[in-house]
């Protein structure tokens, strides 16, 4: 007697940058019958191809990809709306019996979609005291105090990341608690496998190096450009993008493209270390090898786990 096809359900394949989760997502989506629904942050701004290494049309092998292209690079990141805009596909997908399948490194957005998270409002006059402070002391006075107050949110944040620790600082105002305390416990709305990509961090640093030398052969100075002429500088989160603030700050002569490349290269590791931290504290992620020797195993394994009754 034949097996009953598993129920859809939400997978996560989650994990730092180049560890290979955007192929292995549409692998998923083609062996199951799914649709990928990005979370990648960067990824959602419309123009930023190259320096996001977004999968081409033909990469995406006539998978749908959802929540790309979404937001003009002027527009300021907010999880809160990407949450609604992905409860909205995720569940018009399970509706239609599909499996949605998200795939990205950005810790928040993935637990913002799938997870019992409730954003904490804002407070204009807080926010433009703070914004006015990061003005003028910089983003490493802000994240030094962040550091004092919440440990946990200046370790996921990074010291250069003004508009995240500024957000932090006004939610610890705002509520009295730590901006941590404002995560819940691992609470998902959806039944829901979190597949983490693991790659050895020797491995992984050579994978990010091959990766911003391709975006450079790319054309991702040309790209910039391009984006410069539609507001990129004034963009309060795009602007922040690695890659694309080396690149601006190449293109006003700041330093020279080869300087921007190392940058970019140093900086990627680093945040591709803070990736791995914030998913490795998840206790529902389960691990799989990325490791070039085990690629070719990986959609194999992902796929075994999904036919285990596996909740997340």
């Amino acid at each position: 007697m034949s097996r009953a096809a598993p129920v859809p359900r939400v997978i996560a394949v989650v994990g730092p940058t180049a560890a290979g989760k955007s192929d292995l997502g549409v692998h998923l989506a083609l062996s199951l019958g799914g649709e990928v629904v990005n979370a990648d942050s960067m990824q959602l701004y419309r123009g930023m191809d190259i320096g996001t290494a977004k999968l081409t049309p033909e990469e995406r092998g006539g998978v749908p990809h959802h929540l790309l292209d979404v937001w003009d690079v002027t527009v300021t990141a907010s999880v809160a709306e990407y949450q609604r805009l992905a409860r909205v596909r995720i569940d018009a997908l399970l509706a239609q019996g599909r499996w949605p399948i998200l795939v990205g490194g950005s810790g928040l957005y993935v637990r913002g979609a799938v997870d019992n998270l409730e954003f904490p409002g804002t407070d204009p006059e807080v926010r433009a005291r703070l914004e006015e402070e990061l003005t003028l002391r910089g983003p490493g006075a802000l994240h030094a105090r962040l550091a004092a107050a919440d440990p946990g949110a200046a370790h996921a944040i990074l010291p250069s990341n003004g508009r995240r620790i500024v957000r932090a600082l006004e939610v610890i105002e705002i509520t009295g608690k730590p901006f941590t305390a404002n995560l819940p416990g691992h609470d998902s709305v959806y039944d829901t496998l979190q597949i983490g990509v693991d790659v050895a961090r020797p491995e992984l640093d050579e994978r990010i190096a091959r990766r911003v030398d391709r975006m450079w052969e790319g054309g991702l100075a040309e790209e910039v450009r391009a984006l410069e002429a539609q507001g990129l500088r004034e963009g309060r989160t795009a602007s922040r993008a690695l890659g694309y603030q080396q690149m601006l700050a190449a293109l006003a002569g700041e330093c020279t493209e080869d300087e921007a490349r190392t940058e970019t290269v140093r900086a990627t590791k680093r945040f591709a270390r803070r990736q791995d931290s914030w998913f490795r504290r998840d206790p529902r992620v389960h691990w799989l090898s990325g490791a070039a020797a085990d690629r070719a195993e990986l959609p194999g394994l992902a796929l075994a786990l999904v036919e285990r009754p596996v909740t997340a």
